[in-house]
């Protein structure tokens, strides 16, 4: 995956290229369907989210007669990472299976060919996100297509009050009530975060961005070394780990750590969303979920949060971005009725209201999908999910451990380097060329597999 496949790029402003017919996937029962249908989808962290999903696919199953069984699958622990290897090697379990990242790669062999169903998806609707393509595209073929549940970026989160007052940043005058960012936020970058953290945590109310060995964190750290041109691994393979870049990147790390809560080297996904809520943090990066759950249970919390683009660094702006997949077993019973699924789910109007349901958090992958309401509706405050999904090419949507090819990038991402290697230099009190050294030659191992 080289840079290019995540270029910046303007999101179309109407749906001009979507029709409104609804795309018709021929189901056929047939001596060989099972009639029923096992999923497995990812257990969404926004209270009500998974509801909705429940309901389109009940209401799909009534309507086909198929017989639809769901499981919701946590994140936490990696339970839905342990459910792709452990149906992989038994080959039985669910028909669709939600994967995340480049898990969807890994087992690409195992997966039933999906170009039926994208296919006209793609004539009907138009672009999918080059990230999300690369990630669902094996040897040319469809082998999965972008899940609308789950699929997120995560940037900055911030408390207005608590920026505005300890840290003198307006942050509303950078990026509007619903309307687009202003020349201001120009100068929303790394090193004017740092600063702002440094502030904000002597008023008592540090940032806090994990630095744990899961998701939020790993993502939120690619993207950071992304924008200063620290890549570990280049397109071709080789080992880039011991740059410049990767030297500044770590430097930054070493500032930042300070001016944050110590305990953030432990975090996983759950710890950044319970510390803004609780009231301590004046930011996380993460999707609205955390606003959402704010909402219910702090709302003198919600209502002073607000969703911005990510900071610049000396390379560009770079979104944190994590696609879901879902995907379908090769060894599935009833792969007819499996198709007509995914096809009905990924239908424009159902889409929306997977996404109204999740308040906005979950990001299509489809382009011409960028455009719903509910991001300009979300409240109180006002505008505060409107700059979540990135818009008007001012940013890169960045799958961490990027651009390095797929087989190493899987094991890059699943054992957490690049935060390992903060951790090493921050807290550990390694030497640089030590930490280097050792990244190196975990690569080198991560080639060899």
């Amino acid at each position: 995956m080289s840079r290019r496949t995540f270029t910046r790029r303007r999101f179309l402003a109407t749906t001009a290229a979507a029709s409104a017919a609804t795309i018709g996937f021929p189901y056929i029962r047939t001596s060989h369907a099972a009639g029923s249908l096992a999923l497995g989808f990812w257990d969404h962290w926004v209270p009500g989210a998974n509801d909705t999903l429940t309901k389109l696919c009940q209401d799909w199953g009534k309507k086909e007669k198929v017989d639809v069984k769901i499981d919701y699958i946590t994140s936490q622990g990696n339970k839905n990472m342990l459910t792709i290897t452990a149906e992989a090697q038994a080959r039985s379990g669910h028909d669709i299976l939600a994967h995340p990242a480049w898990y969807a790669l890994t087992y690409a062999r195992q997966l039933e060919p999906l170009d039926d169903v994208m296919n006209p998806l793609i004539k009907q609707y138009g672009k999918v996100a080059e990230a999300a393509e690369f990630l669902c595209k094996s040897g040319g073929k469809w082998i999965a297509v972008p899940a609308v549940t789950g699929t997120q970026v995560k940037p900055p989160c911030v408390r207005l009050e608590l920026f505005k007052q300890h840290a003198g940043i307006d942050i509303q005058a950078m990026y509007p009530v619903n309307k687009p960012a202003t020349k201001e936020a120009d100068n929303w970058n790394w090193d004017t975060l740092v600063v702002a953290a440094e502030k904000l945590q002597k008023a008592g109310t540090p940032i806090g961005l994990g630095l744990g060995q899961t998701t939020d964190s790993i993502d939120t750290i690619g993207a950071m070394f992304a924008s200063y041109g620290a890549d570990l691994v280049d397109a071709k393979g080789n080992i880039t780990v011991k740059s410049d870049a990767v030297k500044h990147a770590l430097e930054y790390w070493k500032r930042m750590v300070k001016a944050m809560p110590q305990d953030v080297f432990a975090w996983d996904d759950a710890s950044n969303n319970k510390y803004l809520i609780s009231g301590q943090g004046a930011m996380i990066m993460n999707p609205p979920s955390a606003y959402a759950v704010a909402k219910r249970d702090n709302p003198k919390v919600a209502e002073h949060l607000y969703t911005i683009e990510m900071p610049k660094g000396p390379k560009g702006r770079y979104a944190p971005f994590l696609p879901f997949l879902w995907a379908l077993w090769g060894f599935s019973k009833n792969k007819s009725a499996g198709k007509s699924l995914l096809a009905h789910l990924l239908e424009r109007e159902n889409v929306e209201k997977i996404v109204n349901a999740s308040i906005g958090y979950d990001i299509p992958s489809f382009e011409s999908m960028r455009n719903f309401k509910i991001w300009e509706e979300v409240a109180p405050p006002k505008g505060t999910v409107y700059h979540y999904p990135p818009r008007d090419g001012r940013q890169v949507t960045w799958m961490a451990c990027a651009p390095a090819p797929a087989a190493i990038a899987q094991q890059m991402y699943t054992q957490s380097i690049m935060t390992k290697m903060i951790a090493k230099y921050t807290q550990g009190g390694e030497p640089m060329d030590k930490v280097l050294g050792w990244a190196a030659s975990e690569l080198e191992g991560y080639q060899r597999t």
